[in-house]
């Protein structure tokens, strides 16, 4: 047995450090929880929901590809407003889809196409 208890970090590969902190910051609205200096001329920044304990690393590429499809699912309890906030803020999601028995989500691209996923608190 291994003593892992938890999620805590999810990494996510981007060129730009400001520009994607800007996204996930001004746009998503998830907090900055660190940015410090990450090996030659890089910087580890994470960030996550307000109360959240995982967060996402907005991760240099290191040789990994960007505009990938990261399987992060983002909890909300409005799914049609975020959905809409986001649209009238001209960002790249896909419509809101639903199937019986499961919560409404969509999907999202930040600025590097790496595609995330907001899901409605409640099925419907």
């Amino acid at each position: 047995m291994t003593h892992i208890r938890e999620v805590g970090t999810i990494a996510v590969p981007v060129s730009d450090p400001e520009l994607a902190l800007a996204f996930y910051v001004d746009v998503l609205g998830l907090e900055k929880r660190r940015d410090v200096p990450f090996g030659q001329d890089a910087r580890w920044i994470e960030v996550a929901p307000a109360g959240a304990t995982t967060t996402i690393a907005l991760a240099p590429p290191g040789g990994r590809a960007i505009g990938v499809d990261t399987g992060i699912r983002l909890s909300t309890l409005d799914c049609e407003a975020d959905h809409g906030a986001l649209v009238d803020r001209g960002i790249d999601a896909g419509e809101i889809m639903r199937w019986p028995g499961v919560p409404p989500m969509f999907s999202l691209r930040d600025p590097d196409g790496n595609t995330l996923y907001v899901v409605g608190h409640s099925v419907g």
